[in-house]
């Protein structure tokens, strides 16, 4: 049973018309380097918001169900730090971009 269907997946590979290549177009390809930066950028900016969107999420979750302990309290602040450093981050990304474009070439 199986030889049969590799045999007969051999013949319809075989007998089908010969394949030709086409010709590849890219068409996220940037042109630019500012470009290629700009995108850096763009994905830094997306990443650390994300990241920090979810961390600000864990922080208020654990602060409402901390209740009087103490302890998650502070972990429930050190968790909204944190957001609060990503979403800095997140803002400072586009200055970081302008250096590196001054120092691959002043664009």
């Amino acid at each position: 049973m199986l030889l049969s269907l590799i045999l007969a997946a051999a013949a319809l590979l075989l007998s089908g018309s010969a394949a030709h290549a086409d010709t590849v177009t890219y068409v996220a390809l940037a042109q630019t380097v500012d470009q290629v930066l700009t995108n850096i950028r763009n994905w830094i900016m997306g990443i650390l918001a994300g990241v920090a969107l979810v961390f600000l999420t864990i922080g208020g979750l654990r602060y409402l169900m901390a209740g009087d302990n103490p302890g998650e309290v502070e972990k429930a602040k050190g968790a909204l730090k944190a957001a609060g450093i990503g979403f800095g981050l997140a803002a400072l990304a586009p200055l970081v971009v302008e250096i590196l474009k001054n120092l691959v070439g002043g664009l």
